[in-house]
């Protein structure tokens, strides 16, 4: 079967001339090395496609998979991670992860967490702010914690993000607005654990692999899981799996979350505690990375037993399910 691979590389994007900050959602080349080999040990006859121009390209010339596992991120707007699945739906040419709608809705945090919310799920208490003039807007009890609307990774997350004053957060608005382009969420700090659980599967098939949790050392960027935390993951950070009924009530919430969603084969939903140890929905990544040795779900897969091989594997034979039930959302009939 021949597998066509969807990919943004942080290495192409510099010699563009995009900046680190740029690029920093973006996967590293050994990424790519991996997928395919554990595609291949698994069967598939891989072609490395890589981004969405290369892919224009590639259907112009008429080229045609059996199936593309797409972990293309875009580079720009709100519309950046619907490009690839959109393409590919146009085309009738079926693919691993979730579709456009799921992506779209999942990158804007904000439509997110409202979309939770009209499930019956908790979220924290948050605003989406356009401009300063919107600070007076906010109507929430400090401290409270800002973000961009639409990037991965942790981008733009920092030591200030929790913001205690008036002061803080207005300072911190206007720096995330001129840098990143984009609207700012403002929510409630939930001060409890933080822990991302791994999602296999698509519907009633999805199972929870594990629940991770976020343990920063001494010497990380305190409270919060930062760019910096994150990229730095294996100096400053220490995963551990959580278990007992901490664990249980998130593999509950994130299935909830996922399912009603929509989210399809493999991901992650990020969860948090409040003071009380009531746990919340911060945010769901339906295009999970991938890197064997640094990103969240290999990570946590790995602590539980599964093998890098394995859990690729269980993504690509949960698409494959899709495929051949013919699902409606899939387009293919």
């Amino acid at each position: 079967m021949r597998l066509g691979l969807t990919y943004d590389l942080r290495s192409d994007w510099l010699a563009a001339g995009h900046t680190e900050d740029e690029v920093a959602e973006f996967d590293r080349d050994d990424t790519i090395d991996a997928l395919e080999a554990a595609a291949t040990a698994a069967g598939f006859e891989v072609e490395r496609i890589g981004r969405a121009d290369r892919l224009i390209d590639r259907l112009r010339e008429g080229r045609r998979w059996d199936l593309v596992l797409n972990i293309a991120e875009g580079l720009r707007g709100l519309g950046r991670e619907s490009l690839v699945p959109a393409l590919l739906d146009a085309h009738g040419i079926p693919y691993v992860f979730s579709d456009p709608l799921v992506c779209a809705l999942t990158l804007h945090k904000g439509a997110a967490k409202r979309f939770v919310r009209d499930q019956g799920l908790p979220t924290p208490d948050f605003v989406v702010l356009r401009d300063l003039r919107d600070l007076d807007r906010v109507d929430l009890p400090f401290p409270l914690f800002a973000k961009p609307i639409a990037e991965g990774s942790s981008k733009g997350v920092r030591r200030d993000s929790k913001c205690r004053d008036l002061d803080a957060l207005r300072r911190l608005v206007a720096e995330l607005l001129a840098r990143h382009r984009q609207p700012v969420l403002v929510e409630t700090f939930l001060p409890g654990r933080e822990v991302t659980v791994g999602i296999l599967g698509t519907g009633d098939e999805a199972v929870c692999a594990g629940v991770l949790e976020v343990k920063l050392r001494p010497e990380a960027e305190p409270e919060i899981y930062t760019y910096e935390n994150k990229e730095r993951c294996e100096e400053l950070v220490e995963y551990v799996l959580a278990d007992g009924d901490f664990a249980a009530a998130a593999a509950r919430t994130a299935l909830r979350v996922w399912r009603a969603l929509g989210c399809r084969d493999g991901g992650r939903v990020d969860l948090r505690a409040d003071a009380d140890g009531r746990l919340a929905f911060l945010e769901v990544n339906p295009l999970p990375g991938l890197h064997p040795e640094h990103s969240d779900l290999p990570i946590l897969c790995a602590l539980a037993g599964m093998s890098y091989g394995t859990l690729i594997g269980r993504i690509l034979a949960s698409a494959l399910r899709r495929l051949e039930r013919r699902e409606i959302d899939s387009w293919t009939s």
